[in-house]
């Protein structure tokens, strides 16, 4: 029998809540991700160099390839191994104070999250089943959902594999509120 994602609504809607106030602790109350990023020496020298082109908020990377071809080039090739290459992320000037809509996307991820879990286990699962079968099935999903791409930043941006494996672990904490969510709201 499937189970409607309609009639999962409570479960989804508790599991987001859950990992929005959990997140937010781990974020605001603990410190273990304040090792996540380095402090460039001479942060201010290297803000005032970089003030003057009025980057618009994006990603960028430097040296910049436009495609194969350029990075077969001797330009580029010469410009690599002079260094440094680099992937930056530019915000909007103090965008780091109002991060309300950082906090709205969030909170729609999760409950993205919730409804992909929520899709898989109510084809997967009967009403009435164990709970610990609900916690497995929704907290497997959840864990991909929240965790498994992380580990491209490592592989192709050299992100720290430390911080990576951080913010996974963050993933498996709100992979397991979900599912205890689901496993406890689930129908009989």
């Amino acid at each position: 029998m499937v189970i409607p994602i309609t009639t999962l609504w409570l479960p989804i809607v508790v599991a987001a809540v859950l990992v929005f106030v959990v997140s937010s602790i781990i974020h605001m109350f603990l410190t273990y991700h304040q090792k996540d990023y380095l402090k460039v020496p001479d942060e201010d020298r290297l803000m005032d160099a970089l003030r003057p082109f009025n980057l618009p908020p994006g990603d960028y990377v430097f040296p910049h390839a436009a495609g194969m071809a350029a990075m077969n080039s001797e330009a580029y090739k010469q410009k690599a191994a002079k260094g440094p290459i680099a992937f930056v992320t530019v915000l909007r000037p103090g965008q780091v104070f109002g991060v309300g809509p950082q906090l709205m996307q969030w909170f729609a991820f999760s409950l993205l999250v919730g409804i992909v879990s929520a899709y898989m286990a109510g084809r997967m699962l009967a009403p009435g089943v164990d709970c610990l079968q609900v916690f497995r099935v929704t907290g497997t999903v959840a864990f991909a959902c929240y965790s498994m791409a992380l580990m491209q930043r490592s592989i192709w941006f050299s992100y720290n594999w430390t911080s990576t494996l951080r913010s996974m672990f963050d993933g498996l904490i709100y992979a397991a509120l979900t599912a205890g969510a689901f496993g406890w709201l689930w129908p009989a």
